[in-house]
């Protein structure tokens, strides 16, 4: 890693303009690695922020999840979701209030557009785990929050260049910063000890060839930006569809008629989205 790099690394890793979640994050996750702690006590600490619990409740509660309105305490998603998607979801509130607070609300479109089709996609292809995809869709362009943050002027000029040369985002980043938003999540999914199953999604999106811990997710998770991306939800950056990775597609092994029912429940998923997931708490 160069030494501009490892600065950038660094800089971005010490999350001036994300206050909120080291001291959270890191609390919760101190208290799950003890085999006594138990959910409750788990959901004790996120529920003493009553803007913050409400917020993960609202989440847990959308239609990507596939249960709207049945969890009514944070207590409840731990035991029904796990520590993972949770802690992924307090991430996500925290982030989503950056994004609408600078300007960014088509990307969080973007980013829940995404969660609702890889639930559904996960759903349809019996994955054990389906709000966890769900979770890692949310997340997997968070790194091009901290980038705005962190480095505007760099971002704008990669903007520039999506627009002027008809680019992805992802290689006009890897033109002006030498890395991708991607590698900006991976830096903050290994900061706070995300779980494989989150990173390498949120890592690997644009390469799902690459994901050797999570191969499954990560193909559903690529699968569903091109398909949210198509659908022209929300905004991730640029309005380039890329293909599909030969081998995520080899690893899904999506019949045509399990792509028409996704393709359907895609539609009405992205109609039936709950309105208040994209409101600022400033109503």
């Amino acid at each position: 890693m160069s030494i501009e790099k490892s600065k950038i690394r660094r800089k971005i890793e010490e999350l001036k303009n994300l206050p909120t979640l080291p001291g959270v994050i890191q609390k919760i996750s101190l208290m799950v690695e003890s085999r006594n702690t138990s959910a409750e006590e788990v959901g004790k600490i996120i529920s003493k922020d009553q803007i913050l619990s409400a917020k993960v409740l609202r989440l847990i509660n959308s239609a990507f999840y596939g249960f709207p309105g049945r969890i009514s305490s944070i207590t409840h998603g731990l035991v029904l979701l796990g520590f993972d998607v949770v802690k992924g979801l307090v991430l996500s509130t925290s982030v989503f209030d950056i994004m609408i607070n600078k300007g960014m609300a088509d990307l969080w479109r973007h980013s829940v557009g995404c969660a609702t089709i890889a639930g559904i996609i996960a759903r349809k292809l019996n994955q054990p785990e389906p709000e966890e995809v769900s979770t890692a869709a949310l997340l997997h362009d968070f790194g091009k929050v901290v980038l705005k943050l962190e480095l505007p002027e760099e971002t704008n000029k990669a903007e520039k260049m999506v627009r002027e040369k008809n680019i992805p985002i992802y290689e006009a980043e890897n033109e002006v910063f030498e890395f991708t938003h991607a590698t900006v999540g991976n830096w903050l999914c290994e900061k706070w000890n995300l779980p494989k199953t989150l990173s390498d999604p949120i890592t690997y999106h644009h390469q799902p060839s690459l994901s050797r811990f999570a191969p499954l997710q990560t193909a559903m998770v690529h699968l569903s930006d091109i398909l949210i991306k198509a659908n022209g939800f929300g905004f991730g950056g640029d309005m380039f569809v890329s293909q599909i990775d030969k081998t995520a597609w080899e690893n899904l092994k999506i019949t045509p008629q399990i792509l028409e029912e996704i393709i359907i429940d895609m539609d009405k998923g992205l109609d039936n989205i709950d309105e208040s997931i994209f409101s600022a708490d400033n109503e």
